[in-house]
Order: structure tokens, then C-alpha cells, then sequence
């Protein structure tokens, strides 16, 4: 293990704690710690004075930040900035630098100074040392100015911002400090001056709490450590040379000898070990005052510059920098929690272990740090998990011993992942590893064949894809290993051999199963060079290839039809009865160029060929096999090759005699009195799972297979005996049959019967699925589930599409028979639990594989129906039986669930709504089915349910304006459905639904203000007087969504009465204008108005209930001021005891004419009654209030409890709650607000300024009073001339 020793010899650094170096302050002072770092920096200048050293050279120059005049004369522009000269990058950094080396020559305090500003300016600082700063102050108090006159506004700077020109600056930037110091390291850098000014200002520089200073000081000191070590490397190179000299002179003898040579080099030596010293020292005070704070630094950019660096210094002056004591920050910073410090670690190291020299030097830090470079090939990150690999790949080059056995494995398994990247490099190791060994018996072994060299790797290629048990894809192992093994994997001459040739004597031959891995390598690496590009899962798609990849493609095809035209028949008449074999050879031909065939003269293999897929099929009766046979017929029978004829003739043959032997087979099987036996019913099996794998990719419509299929189908209905194989391949090969038929018509080559013929065929087949959804077999239900929502799908109205209005006659709705039992087969067979599903094909249900396949069926089952809704072939309220099933079964459908309510949105957003509420309306009457009208709103089914329309309002977004007439027409639906029964209590008793108004007030929030209004207008035609005067639990759920559709429609009034006070608002400006930004336009208004009247209209069938209606009421912020009064607002009807004080205390004025009598009559009558119910319940009044507050605020804890992990759009948030819950919600509220302690980029005090604007917009205390308490305020409000601001909000909350 490294030990943290301290920096040591060979720089000499001095024994200090890195604790001395906790502050800027010393490297300020003249006489701290830099005094210890030798004479280069002990000559710190306590102050400056300028223009000392001035002889007659400060006049070609623009004191303090212009250039030399031959430099502004070259560039065409006068007066520019050194930092204006590298952000352009016109002139050559050489030349820059020269012409700043000769103005320091001249005066090297002006050229300093512009130094300073250079780098102050590349920070992005607008501010500038002048002349006096530079004179009397130390770099602590420049610093501390240049703070002071950074720009706020903005967080950017040149370092971070995007563009070709600022890339370039950066480039131009660490170019400028490296030739900066090239052409300085002879003379100026050891002047005791320039070096130690430049040092002293990046070391505070990278102390400050501004990131632009932090990071460019950093930066700008890390690249002249790196020039530093270059410097030094030089010297000691030097050094090195001198010295032998030295010894080579003096070795003479004494007659030859020259004593002057001797006393120059000598003199020689002692000034590069000068130079060298300073160098030291200058290396000391940068690692010190800047790398060892900075390598920690919260910024990652930081953090990732200093790892970078560290690594170039290793790699350069390896003798000085390559030891533990520098390897050490490497391997902590290795476990830095972001991606791109880590990989900065693994590149670094990289550098290191390219070199074999540099490798051997690594082995305790390798012992040390071996484990996490393992793990790192599973980060999360890609790229680093991708350098990890390379990394381990390096070490395993550098030495056999370091990695074990275990660690090899843990790489090996990533050739199979989805990562390309990383498999890729997971290939390269493996190949390093197993394949790479080449002994000196391997010199003499042929090229090519079994007994070759890559006959022995290729066995090892199969040996480990057995091995992988993790994974059984040939296709991903070719494509890791196929960068740096191709040449192997294409010698398919020696696959072939091997599985062909006889072993010879003492040769161990392939067992079954290695000859299957074989065969399934040779095809993927034979896909693999035909198609050029991964498989599936792997890359985003077919790249384009170039000239030289094109040539090999085209080279590869051709070689491997010119080897398997000859070999592919063999290798079928060797394994024609294996499965899994004859499988993989058949897909070989799709890849052949079918040209070579006539003119290589190989007709005759073609035939070979033809025979033994006409055998396969005899012999096979196994669907996977057969379809590879129909695809590879379908394949060779192109009719733009001239080998057309010959497959056609082979392929026609071969039908015949299928279609004859069925036809025959089913007359006899379908015998009336006749029982079948088994082996009848195998015939008729065998022989239409072939005739139907056929037809899957040729036509077959010239046999008129419908009959026979159709007489088969009918006939197991009928006597319902019938193999469900039989029916399901019957089924599948009449499906064929029609879509075929279609194909035909469409392409309108078919004569003028055949369209009715069709539509005849269609809808007959139809109803026959149609009653095989009754069949007490499920694999024969999912046969014709899946059959009908495909042909359902197609022959819909979409069929007419595309220019193709002929074929309206064919259009298929199915009626409403059909439609139910399609969902009930839905309910019944999807959505059941993992454990009662008795579907599997092994009948073992603890196979956890079986588990999945029969998921994975159920999900495509599912598929099929959402799409039949979303395309609108079925009626969309069907939907309301699955989206109730989103809670209950979101692990194992939610995604398709959510998908299809996301298309039928945006088919039609009010259908969609309708349907929502309606599948919590059946939850609902489900619920009271099974535990009665007297439920308690606590159990979990209510609660249920209560998340499900949680859910489902999140499913609208936060745009309330797209959605608006959509939620609307859903609170219609369920305010209607809560009142459509009578109270089983009889008269005086809440409603049967009542409850569903507490579902209902979840979607209240999505809402807009003005139809909150609209809304409780409509909810107030189903109340009744006594209603609004109930206050018993029954009631809870009426009075909770009252106050969810009451809650923020005070808002607009109390803006309005802000907006006509003469005191007017103490809010700033700003906030005033970000309020009125928040308020709808008028327009919106007025298309909010028009929109309740058609929305209240809508229904006229609706019972009028006892209660009177109210007016209509536009919004408040279209209302004349004047004609501002509290009872026009929607709460005179409903109002509390409190808000009897108001209207005495405000007599009505006389209404307009746009408003009835009669609803002045009844608000009167109104006023007079709860005036007189006030005088009974002024003891309870408090008590009410505080109850009634405190429920209200536990039901939103509770609410955000429950809501913690989703985004939602609350209307009613909380002050205090919203502090302590998840951190999620908090970043979306101060999203775009950064108060990261290290950065100022803003001051504190404008932070704070605009956290106390943004607390009224999200953190409004009125939204969590209840309906006492508002109208105190209401009261408290009017009383003080309607002046409302926050302050007065706050202190009613508190009381």
C-alpha cells in the first residue's frame, strides 16, 4: 500500500505539512513560507515600483494594456489587449511571446502588469489592474478588488463558454504559457522576478472563491508546471552530458589534460545546478500553493485539469514525478464521484503503462489500486468503464502475473454487453489474453485447415461461448472480438474443415454441442462481414461505410459464396435431422451473391442444394425450421438472377406435393362417423405446418387453400375434438390466405369478383375466430384473439389510405358483441396475478424463465387491444377496463398502459377524459359492490382508487390550456356520477356517490382559475340548501372538493383590489411585473367566458335540483372596478357566519342589469338565515376554525408524502412542508438558481432579493387557509382600504 509519505528528493522539497498551505496569505508574504522555497521565490517584492528598470523602452508601448507597436502594426489594429491577441489567434504564439519577452527586456514592470491583466482578462473579469494598484497594493488586495469588479450577471466566462472561438482561445491560451516559458527558461525565469510574480498571483488566484478565477488560475498554473517540468528535464538532460564531459576530461592523462575545459565545465555544472534549484523551487510553490488544494476542488473541470496534468508530469520527468508519493493523488482521485475526474485518472495512466519501462515502476501502486481499476469497468459511465478496460488491457500487456484469474473473468463477461464500446474493448482484452500466445511449437503449423494455428484459437473461441453461461448470443461475441480478430473469424475454410474433416489420430473431436457453437459463430461472423454493421441492440443503426469498407464487404461476399456453394450442402446432408444446426446453415444462403452461381459454373451445387432442403423439409416438422426453409426458397426464387427458374421449378414441385398430400390427408380425416386416430391427426398437423410456414413468405392463392382450412375450423366447432395444434395452424394458414388476397387486390392486378370474394372471406373468418374466443382451450383463445385485433387492425378504416378508396367495401367494424368479448378476454387472460397463470408450455411455474415468456405473451396480448384503441377500431371508452388497472399492474403493463392514454389523448383529449373517469367510476362501484355504501374513506381500496386519479391528473401536464376543455368535461361527468343516486338513507342523506367527489377533487388543480368558478357554478345545480349547510363527516367529501375548486379563485379579486388601491402595492417593480405575467390575458378571458356558457349549456337533460341557479359571472380582471362588490363573487351564495360582518358593513349597491332579482332575493334570504345559524355557533366558531385548518394541512402532508417521487403541478403548496420534503421538489423550484457556496455568481444580497420576489408566486400563504380564515383576511382587507400585500398574508396565517 502507498503510504502518504511527503514530498521528497528529487526536487528536495522542504519537510513542511500540507496544513502550512492552507492560506494565500503566505504565499504573499515575503517573509513566510515562500522564503523556505529558496532563493527564486525568496526575492518576493513587498511592493513594486514602476518604471525602475524603464530606459527609454516604455514609449513604443500603451502603458498598462496595449501591445508593441510592431505587433499592433503587423495585426492591422491598434491597441490590443495580449488577451485580444490570443482570443483572435491570427498572429503565431511564437511571435506574440517574442515581442512580450522584448518589452519586459525594456520594462519589465509594464510588461508584468500586462501579464496580470492578461490573465485577470481571461478569467472574464471586466475589471483592470491599473499602474497604482500595481504599485502599493499585494496580490490579496488586487485580487480582492478584481472580485469586487466581476461581472454578476453572468456565470460564464471564456473557459466554459461553447463555440470554435473559444475552444480555440483555450488552445491559444495553453500554448501562450508553454511557449512563454520555452523562450523564457534560459534567462528571465530566473531573474527572481517574473517567475515569482506570475506564481505568486496564480497561487492566490486559485484560492479565491470565484469559480472564473479559480479555474483559469488553475489551469494557467498547471500548464506552467508542465513547462517547468520540461525546463527541468532540459537541465537535467544537460546535467547528464556536462558531467560526462566533465569525467571524460578528467580521465585524461595529465599531458592532454586541459585544466581550462575542466574549470569551464565545472563552472557549466554549477549553473545548471543553479537553474535546476530555482526550477525546484518554482515546481515546489506551484505543487504546493496550487495542486494539492486544487486536486480536491469542488469543481470537477478543476479537479479533472490537475489529474491531467499530473500525468503529463510522470510521463515527462518520470525519474522525478513517477513514485508513490505523486501516484497516490491518481489513485484517490480514482474514486472522485464524477465520471470525468475518473477518466482523467484512467488516461493518465494509460500514458504510463504504454511504456514497459514505465509499467515495471508501477507495481506497488498496481498491488495497491488493482481492485477499483477492476471495478471501474462496471461505472456507471461508459467512457469510463470503456478506459478502465483499455487500462486493464495495458496491464495485462505489461505483465501475465498481475491480474488473476477472477479479474480476468470479471472482464470477460463484457463482451456480450449492449455497449458497444465496452464490448469492443472487453474483445480486445479477451483476445490479448486467450489468443495472443503464440509457442514454439506453433511456428511449423500450416496457415489454413483442422491442424492449423487458427484451428486451435477457433476451438478456443467455441470453448468459452460455452463457457459464457451468463449468455448465448454468437452474434455479440463475434461483433466484440471482430476489430482485433477478424482474420479469424473469416477463416471459415477452417470451420469448415473442422466440421466436416475426420480428426486425426490423437485429435480430440468436437463434441455435439460444440459443433452447434461452431456452426452459430460461423453464421454471425459470415453476417458480421456481409452486412458490416452490428447486430441488434448494438449501435444506432447502419452507418455509412467507405470506399475500403465497401470493397471488403463486397470481397467477403464473394469468397463465402464461392466456399459455401460447395460446402452447404454438406454440411446439410451431414447434420439434416439436428434442430438447432440445420437452423443456422439455412440462413448462410441469404448472404451469398447469387450471380457467382452462373458465372462460376455452380449450377450443379445449386441443385445439391435445392435436394437437401427438400429432404430438410421431409424430414422436419418443426416450425423454426421449416420458416428458414420457406426464407431461404423465398430467397434464392428472385427473379433477376438467372438461377429464377431452376429454384422456381424445385419450389412449385415441392407445393404440389404438400398441397396434394393435405388434401388427400383432410378428406379422409374429416369423414363423417369416422373417428381420427393420433396418427391421422400427425399427418394433417405435419403436413399444414408446413403448407403454412410456406405461405408466411410465398403465395400460395393458386391451391384455393380457404376451403379446406375453412371446412377444418368449421368442422372443430362443431364437434369441438379437434387438436388445438391443428386449429391454430389452420387459423394462422387461413389468416395468410387473406392477407395474400388483399396483397392482391390492392395492388389491383385481381379481376372484378375477386374484391367480393374477399370481403366474403374476411368477415366469415372473422366470425369464426370470433366464436373460438369461447373455446375452453387458452392457447386456441390467444390464436384467435391475436388473429382478429391483426385482421381488425387492417381492415379498418385506415385500409382506404393512400390512394386506395376502391377498397371501402372491405372495411371491418365490428359490433358491439365483438368488441366485449375482445375485452373480456382481456380482463380475464392479462390481467391476472404472476402466480395464477396456468398458461405455461412446461407446466412448471417456478421456472422463472417460463415466468417471463408467459409475461412477455401477456404484454403482446395487451399490445394488440391498445392498439385497436388508439387506431380507433374499437370504441375508446373500452379503454376504462384496462387504464384502471394502471395502479394494480404498473410493474408489469404500466408502460403500455400509459402509452396508449397518451395517443388516445391525442386523438381526442375530451373522449379520453371521459373514459379516465370512467374507469374510476367502475373502481368506485366495484369498491361499494364489495363493501357497501358505508365504506370508510381510510381503507385501502378508497385510497386506491384516490392514487389512481393522482395519477391520472398527472397524465395531463403542467400546459392547462391544451387541456382545459378536456378537465372540464371530466368534473362534468363526475359531479353528475356523485349525485345520479339517491341517499340510501333517504331524504336529507348525502348521495349514494357522494364519496366520488374526493376522488374528483384530485384533478381540481389542473383546473384554470376561471373554470375553478365555472365549475362550483355547475356543482352548486345538484345542491340543495340543506346540503350547503351540512357539516357531519358524510358531508367531508362535498365540502373538501368545495374548498379544491374554492382555493385560488380569491387570488384574482385580491389582485384586482391591489391593482385600483390608491396606497397601491409595496412589492418592487419587478415582482409586480412577474405577477401580472402569472395572470391570464384578456383574451384568454374572454375565451374562457364563451367557453362557460357552451360548457354549462352542453347538457340540458340534467334534473334541476331545488336550489336556485346563480349568475353568471365574467372574471374579475375584465370586471369595471367600480362595479367591484364581494357579493358578486361566486362565495355570496356559500359564504361562512364571518362574512355576515362583511356585507353589513358593505350594503349592496344596486346590481346591473346584466344580473337577476331574483338571485339579489335569495343572496338576501341567504344572509338572513346564517346571520341567524352565526348567533348559534359563535362559542364553536374558533374551535371549528382550528379543526378545520389542521385537516386541511395533514391532508396535504400526506398528499406530498405520497407524491414525493412524481413531478406534479400543485395548486395548493405548502410553506413550511414544502422546506422538509424530497430534494427533487426543491431543485425543480429553484431550477435556474444556483447557490453553490463556492461560486459568486451573484451577490448575496440580490439572491436573497430574489428568493423573498419568488416566495409570493410559489409559497403563497392564502392558498393553505381555509375558508374561516380567508375571509377574516377578506374582512382585515377591506377594512384597511384593500391595500394586500405579503407581510399582512403572514401575520393573518399566524393567527
Amino acid at each position: 500500500m502507498i503510504a502518504a509519505q511527503d514530498l521528497h528528493a528529487e526536487f528536495q522539497f522542504p519537510q513542511e505539512t500540507e496544513s502550512q498551505l492552507s492560506s494565500d496569505a503566505d504565499l504573499e508574504d515575503p517573509d513566510g513560507r515562500n522564503a523556505t522555497a529558496g532563493r527564486g521565490m525568496g526575492a518576493k517584492r513587498g511592493r513594486k515600483v514602476l518604471g525602475d528598470k524603464a530606459k527609454g523602452g516604455g514609449a513604443g508601448r500603451v502603458s498598462g494594456t496595449g501591445l508593441m507597436n510592431g505587433h499592433h502594426q503587423e495585426n492591422g489594429s491598434e491597441n490590443m489587449s495580449l488577451f485580444e491577441v490570443v482570443k483572435i489567434g491570427r498572429s503565431a504564439t511564437q511571435s506574440v511571446v517574442d515581442e512580450w519577452i522584448e518589452a519586459y527586456k525594456q520594462d519589465r514592470d509594464v510588461a508584468l502588469l500586462e501579464l496580470i491583466n492578461f490573465f485577470i482578462q481571461c478569467s472574464g473579469c471586466k475589471g483592470a489592474v491599473s499602474e497604482e494598484m500595481f504599485r502599493h497594493m499585494q496580490n490579496s488586495e488586487i485580487i480582492r478588488k478584481m472580485t469586487e469588479e466581476f461581472d454578476e450577471d453572468s456565470g460564464d466566462y471564456p473557459l466554459t463558454l461553447s463555440g470554435p472561438q473559444w475552444k480555440r482561445f483555450r488552445i491559444n491560451f495553453c500554448d501562450f504559457i508553454a511557449v512563454l516559458v520555452r523562450q523564457c527558461q534560459y534567462s528571465i525565469i530566473y531573474d527572481e522576478y517574473m517567475m515569482d510574480t506570475v506564481i505568486s498571483l496564480l497561487t492566490g488566484l486559485s484560492d479565491s472563491q470565484v469559480r472564473a478565477f479559480r479555474h483559469t488560475s488553475t489551469l494557467a498554473a498547471m500548464k506552467l508546471m508542465t513547462a517547468l517540468v520540461n525546463v527541468a528535464l532540459n537541465l537535467s538532460i544537460n546535467m547528464d552530458n556536462t558531467q560526462r564531459q566533465y569525467e571524460a576530461e578528467r580521465n585524461k592523462v595529465i599531458a592532454k589534460r586541459a585544466n581550462d575545459r575542466l574549470e569551464l565545465l565545472l563552472q557549466k555544472r554549477k549553473e545548471l545546478q543553479e537553474n535546476q534549484d530555482d526550477i525546484e523551487n518554482m515546481m515546489n510553490a506551484i505543487f504546493k500553493g496550487v495542486f494539492v488544494h486544487r486536486y480536491r476542488d469542488a469543481i470537477a473541470e478543476i479537479r479533472a485539469i490537475c489529474i491531467e496534468e499530473i500525468g503529463v508530469w510522470m510521463k515527462l520527468y518520470s525519474d522525478a514525478f513517477l513514485n508513490d508519493s505523486y501516484l497516490k493523488y491518481v489513485g484517490w482521485t480514482m474514486h472522485d464521484k464524477q465520471g470525468e475526474v475518473r477518466l482523467k485518472c484512467l488516461t493518465a495512466l494509460q500514458g504510463l503503462f504504454y511504456s514497459r519501462e514505465l509499467g515495471s515502476r508501477l507495481e506497488l501502486f498496481t498491488s495497491r489500486f488493482k481492485d477499483r481499476i477492476v471495478s471501474m469497468t462496471l461505472d456507471k459511465e461508459y467512457d469510463v468503464a470503456v478506459q478502465a478496460i483499455k487500462l486493464l488491457t495495458l496491464i495485462l500487456q505489461s505483465s501475465d502475473e498481475v491480474l488473476t484469474a477472477e479479474d480476468c473473468e470479471s472482464v470477460y463477461h463484457l463482451v456480450y454487453s449492449a455497449h458497444r464500446p465496452i464490448a469492443v474493448s472487453a474483445g480486445e482484452f479477451l483476445f490479448k489474453k486467450l489468443f495472443s500466445h503464440r509457442g514454439p511449437e506453433d511456428e511449423g503449423l500450416p496457415r489454413r485447415g483442422r491442424q492449423s494455428l487458427n484451428g486451435s484459437l477457433i476451438k478456443t473461441t467455441v470453448f468459452f461461448f460455452l463457457e459464457s453461461e451468463l449468455h448465448e448470443h454468437g452474434a455479440y461475441l463475434v461483433d466484440s472480438l471482430w476489430e482485433c480478430a477478424s482474420e479469424l473469424l473469416k477463416d471459415w475454410e477452417t470451420m469448415i474443415s473442422l466440421l466436416l474433416d475426420e480428426p486425426m489420430p490423437g485429435e480430440e473431436a468436437l463434441t455435439d454441442r460444440q459443433e452447434t457453437a461452431l456452426v452459430e459463430i460461423m453464421l454471425s461472423a459470415i453476417r458480421q462481414a456481409c452486412e458490416c454493421h452490428p447486430p441488434v441492440g448494438r449501435g444506432s443503426g447502419k452507418r455509412v461505410l467507405t470506399a475500403k469498407e465497401k470493397k471488403t464487404q463486397l470481397d467477403d461476399r464473394t469468397r463465402t459464396t464461392e466456399m459455401f456453394a460447395v460446402a452447404l450442402p454438406l454440411l446439410l446432408a451431414k447434420y439434416c435431422v439436428d434442430i438447432d444446426k440445420v437452423t443456422s446453415l439455412l440462413q448462410i444462403p441469404k448472404y451469398f451473391d447469387l450471380d457467382i452461381y452462373t458465372t462460376g459454373r455452380l449450377e450443379k451445387h445449386m441443385d445439391a442444394l435445392l435436394r437437401q432442403i427438400w429432404e430438410v423439409v421431409d424430414k422436419h416438422t418443426d416450425t423454426e425450421v421449416l420458416e428458414a426453409c420457406s426464407t431461404t426458397y423465398h430467397y434464392l426464387c428472385n427473379e433477376e438472377f438467372t438461377i429464377f427458374n431452376r429454384v422456381d421449378i424445385a419450389r412449385s414441385q415441392l407445393l404440389d406435393e404438400l398441397v396434394d398430400k393435405f388434401n388427400r390427408l383432410l378428406e379422409d380425416f374429416l369423414q363423417e362417423g369416422e373417428e381420427p386416430d393420433e396418427d391421422d391427426a400427425y399427418q394433417v398437423l405435419s403436413t399444414l405446418k408446413k403448407i403454412t410456414a410456406f405461405h408466411n413468405a410465398h403465395d400460395l392463392s393458386k391451391w384455393d387453400l380457404f376451403t379446406s382450412n375453412y371446412s377444418l375450423l368449421s368442422t372443430g366447432l362443431q364437434n369441438g375434438d379437434m387438436p388445438e395444434q391443428i386449429v391454430i395452424h389452420a387459423m394462422q394458414c387461413t389468416h395468410y390466405i387473406v392477407l395474400w388476397h388483399l396483397a392482391k387486390v390492392s395492388e389491383g392486378s385481381s379481376i372484378k369478383g375477386d374484391l367480393v370474394t374477399l370481403r366474403k372471406q374476411m368477415r366469415a373468418f372473422c366470425l369464426i375466430c370470433q366464436r373460438y374466443l369461447s373455446s375452453i382451450n387458452t392457447a386456441v383463445k390467444e390464436q384467435a384473439f391475436t388473429i382478429l385485433c391483426d385482421v381488425l387492425l387492417i381492415f379498418s378504416h385506415q385500409i382506404m389510405s393512400s390512394g386506395r378508396e376502391h377498397l371501402e367495401n372491405l372495411v371491418y367494424v365490428p359490433d358491439s358483441s365483438l368488441q366485449a368479448e375482445l375485452l373480456n378476454f382481456i380482463v380475464d387472460q392479462v390481467f391476472i396475478d404472476q402466480d395464477d397463470d396456468s398458461n405455461s408450455t412446461d407446466g412448471q411455474q417456478d421456472d422463472e424463465a417460463s415466468k417471463i415468456e408467459a409475461l412477455h405473451k401477456r404484454r403482446n396480448l395487451l399490445a394488440a387491444y391498445c392498439k385497436l384503441i388508439i387506431y380507433n377500431v374499437v370504441e375508446m371508452n373500452t379503454g376504462a377496463d384496462i387504464f384502471k388497472q394502471y395502479m394494480r399492474y404498473y410493474n408489469d403493463y404500466g408502460d403500455i398502459i400509459k402509452e396508449t392514454m397518451s395517443k388516445t389523448r391525442q386523438i381526442d383529449k375530451i373522449q379520453c377524459a371521459k373514459t379516465l373517469i370512467l374507469s374510476l367510476q367502475t373502481l368506485f362501484n366495484e369498491m361499494m359492490s364489495e363493501l357497501g355504501f358505508s365504506f370508510d374513506r381510510s381503507s385501502s381500496a378508497f385510497c386506491g382508487i384516490k392514487e389512481l386519479a393522482r395519477r391520472f391528473s398527472l397524465t395531463f401536464g403542467l400546459d392547462q390550456l391544451k387541456t382545459r376543455e378536456a378537465i372540464a368535461m371530466l368534473h362534468k361527468d363526475g359531479i353528475e356520477f356523485a349525485f345520479k343516486e339517491p341517499s340510501p338513507q333517504g331524504e336529507g342523506g348525502p348521495p349514494l356517490n357522494l364519496p366520488f367527489l374526493d376522488i374528483l377533487s384530485e384533478f381540481s388543480s389542473k383546473l384554470l382559475r376561471q373554470d375553478k368558478r365555472t365549475v362550483h357554478l355547475y356543482l352548486e345545480r345538484f345542491m340543495t340548501f340543506q346540503m350547503a349547510l351540512q357539516r357531519d363527516d358524510c358531508w367531508l367529501p362535498l365540502i373538501s372538493y368545495r374548498n379544491s375548486l374554492q382555493a385560488g379563485m380569491d387570488d384574482d379579486t385580491m389582485s384586482v383590489i391591489s391593482g385600483i388601491s390608491s396606497r397601491g402595492s409595496v412589492r418592487s417593480k419587478k415582482s409586480k411585473q412577474s405577477a401580472v405575467s402569472k395572470r391570464k390575458l384578456p383574451e384568454e378571458e374572454n375565451s374562457s367566458s364563451s367557453f362557460d356558457g357552451v360548457w354549462m349549456n352542453r347538457e340540458q337533460s340534467v334534473p334541476t335540483p331545488v336550489m336556485m341557479h346563480s349568475p353568471h359571472l365574467t372574471s374579475t380582471v375584465l370586471r369595471d372596478p367600480k362595479r367591484m362588490r364581494p357579493e358578486d363573487g361566486y362565495a355570496a351564495t356559500f359564504s361562512m357566519p364571518a362574512e355576515q360582518h362583511l356585507h353589513q358593513a358593505l350594503p349592496p349597491q344596486p346590481l346591473p342589469h346584466h344580473h337577476h332579482q331574483a338571485a339579489m332575493d335569495y343572496n338576501t334570504q341567504v344572509t338572513w338565515m346564517l346571520t341567524q345559524r352565526q348567533q348559534a355557533e359563535a362559542r364553536q366558531h374558533q374551535e371549528r376554525i382550528s379543526m378545520h385548518y389542521a385537516k386541511m394541512r395533514n391532508h396535504m402532508q400526506q398528499a406530498i408524502r405520497r407524491g414525493s417521487g412524481l413531478m406534479e403541478d400543485d395548486e395548493e403548496p405548502i410553506v413550511e412542508d414544502v422546506m422538509m420534503s424530497s430534494e427533487d421538489r426543491l431543485e425543480d423550484i429553484n431550477e435556474g438558481m444556483d447557490f453553490n457556496t463556492m461560486e459568486i455568481d451573484l451577490p448575496a444580497s440580490k439572491n436573497r432579493r430574489e428568493r423573498n420576489e419568488l416566495k409570493p408566486d410559489y409559497f403563497d400563504p392564502s392558498s393553505i387557509m381555509d375558508d374561516s380564515v380567508r375571509i377574516i383576511s377578506a374582512l382585515r382587507l377591506y377594512s384597511s382600504t384593500f391595500v394586500m400585500n405579503a407581510s399582512l398574508n403572514m401575520l393573518l396565517l399566524a393567527q
